[in-house]
């Protein structure tokens, strides 16, 4: 394939190619673009700063279920301890993973960094639940 060549003050300016060999190296671009977010994303799980999430946790939060739940109980911490790190009743964690009580933002960041997950996801169910 040999392109066509625009000048412009005798300086290239454009290349045309066939659309087809377009599509390829457009294509080409993207499977690039995919191979390099996989290994930055493996890197950062090899040093430790992501985690794989296990499916289970993925579908039940996908399904609905209050992150603050799934999240504790992925995490194996029990309603009690979750409230004692956060300084209040086990009652109030569990009205707030049923929906029946909202949560401040406060709370909700030391829950968060307890639980090891990032406030945004945490912060959803209560926009949700608005």
């Amino acid at each position: 394939m040999k392109p066509q060549i625009i000048t412009k003050d005798g300086k290239p300016e454009y290349a045309v190619i066939p659309y087809q060999e377009y599509r390829r190296l457009m294509e080409d671009a993207e499977m690039l673009a995919d191979v390099r977010s996989f290994d930055a994303a493996r890197k950062a799980y090899d040093a430790g700063v992501e985690e794989a999430i296990p499916s289970e946790v993925v579908d039940r939060l996908l399904d609905g279920d209050h992150p603050v739940r799934v999240w504790r109980e992925y995490r194996s911490v029990s309603a009690a301890e979750l409230a004692k790190a956060c300084g209040v009743s086990a009652a109030a964690v569990s009205q707030i993973e049923s929906g029946k009580r909202k949560s401040s933002i406060v709370l909700l960041q030391k829950m968060a960094r307890h639980l090891k997950v990032d406030l945004a996801t945490l912060l959803a169910a209560e926009e949700e639940s608005s």
